[in-house]
């Protein structure tokens, strides 16, 4: 079942740059991972240093062993240095798929 990881994080202001250049690391090295499909980065309207990262995988547990990997703790660690407070994890998956699944049927191919 796809799962969307919609990833909050506040950067410190004069930490943006430094930020934003590990979070381009993260996805790259995401890209190499088993299950994941696609990922976008988008910026507040209002506030430069609130972001959400919307991360796009084939199953929750392709999600689950990337999130737990050493390679991926490494490189939030370091930003987590660069943020006003802790990263917000939110995994969600279309509606209909769950119901579905929920009832019985088989996930779709």
């Amino acid at each position: 079942m796809i799962v969307k990881v919609f990833i909050r994080r506040k950067l410190r202001q004069e930490s943006a740059m430094d930020a934003f250049q590990l979070l381009k690391k993260l996805r790259h090295n995401a890209m190499n991972r088993r299950g994941y499909i696609s990922g976008e980065t988008l910026v507040s309207a209002d506030d430069d240093c609130e972001l959400i990262v919307i991360s796009t995988w084939h199953r929750m547990e392709d999600w689950v062993s990337w999130k737990k990997s050493e390679e991926r703790k490494t490189i939030d660690a370091q930003l987590e240095e660069l943020q006003e407070g802790p990263t917000v994890y939110e995994p969600f998956v279309f509606s209909k798929y769950r119901l579905a699944a929920k009832a019985g049927f088989p996930e779709p191919l």
